[in-house]
């Protein structure tokens, strides 16, 4: 098949893109610059140079699959980049899919579309948007995961992946913000990171993404995650060292960081400041809560299981040069 990737360039569109490639597929991806285009040709796939928001209809022509894997999804921004970069970016795909013939569209979603601070604790399909949402990332990528499974219609098949906490190699969020905090003396513990949480390595991913290609029912959404489920504290301390560092045991109460981090990013709306704050309301709570998923109905109707583990994952991470 010949299948359109977007987010191409970063860490789980990258992946999906070599996944595609070595499953036989024709792929055509995304890029916005020189640099990005260089990227995706490096992992198998034909760039196409546009923009989110901006991607012709006759340049799809001919392709059977969307997979959607881009968007904005920095901790800090504002509501008109988070809106263009999750939302309108993901309408306008959707439109150019369709006149373009697009038969199946598949998006990758997360867990945090539910998310307002509390904990989730294994949570299904079952588990509804909330009414009011408290940040801007969980709120936008809620509405556009609306609009794709709004979408589905006899003519393209569109589904939802929803894989929480994915990590692996390349990874670009996860593990180097750990590091950096590490590096800066910042990094503390909330709680003593005895929260739960559910997690998805790459690979994991990327077999959801290929079992989604031909498998899944049209207007669906799946929780994607590992078989094992860990601490905080039990699945970052491995992290880390698998680059031979060891985390410090000093930690801070959540219940004081989440009302604290939400005053000094309240601080810094008000002031427009264009900065980034040093602590905010979304990684505090994210880091202090239990998010755990259920994987039942991706297991059912795509036929999902986890291809890689979690001491595997590691090793084959520590062993990376």
């Amino acid at each position: 098949m010949r299948i359109f990737v977007t987010g191409g360039s970063g860490f789980v569109g990258g992946h999906v893109i070599e996944a595609l490639v070595e499953a036989g597929h024709d792929v055509l991806a995304m890029a916005r610059s020189e640099r990005s285009a260089a990227i995706v040709e490096g992992f198998g796939a034909t760039a196409l140079r546009t923009s989110l928001g901006q991607v012709p209809a006759q340049a799809l022509k001919g392709c059977d699959q969307v997979i959607h894997a881009a968007g904005f999804v920095q901790e800090w921004g504002t509501r008109e980049q988070f809106e263009q970069g999750n939302i309108e970016g993901t309408g306008q795909l959707l439109d150019v899919a369709q006149q373009a013939g697009v038969k199946r569209f598949i998006f990758i979603g997360t867990e945090a579309s539910f998310f307002t601070g509390q904990n989730l604790i294994d949570i299904d399909e079952t588990q509804p948007y909330p009414q009011r949402h408290r940040f801007l990332y969980s709120e936008t990528k809620a509405r556009a995961e609306a609009l794709v499974l709004s979408a589905n219609s006899p003519h393209m098949t569109t589904l939802s992946l929803r894989p929480r906490f994915v990590w692996g190699p390349r990874d670009t969020s996860v593990l180097p913000a750990v590091m950096d905090m590490v590096n800066e003396g910042r990094f503390v513990w909330l709680d003593q990171g005895q929260a739960q949480t559910s997690t998805t390595h790459i690979r994991n991913l990327c077999h959801a993404v290929l079992q989604a290609t031909t498998h899944g029912h049209g207007g669906q959404a799946y929780f994607i995650a590992d078989a094992q489920r860990h601490s905080l504290k039990s699945f970052l301390t491995a992290l880390v060292q698998t680059q031979g560092v060891q985390l410090k045991a000093r930690s801070l109460p959540g219940a004081l960081l989440r009302p604290l981090s939400t005053l000094v990013g309240g601080l810094w709306r008000l002031l427009n400041l264009n900065s980034t704050p040093p602590i905010h309301a979304f990684p505090i709570a994210m880091m202090s809560r239990t998010i755990t998923v259920r994987t039942d109905k991706a297991q059912r109707d795509l036929h999902y299981h986890p291809v890689i583990d979690f001491q595997q994952g590691m090793a084959e991470l520590g062993a990376v040069d």
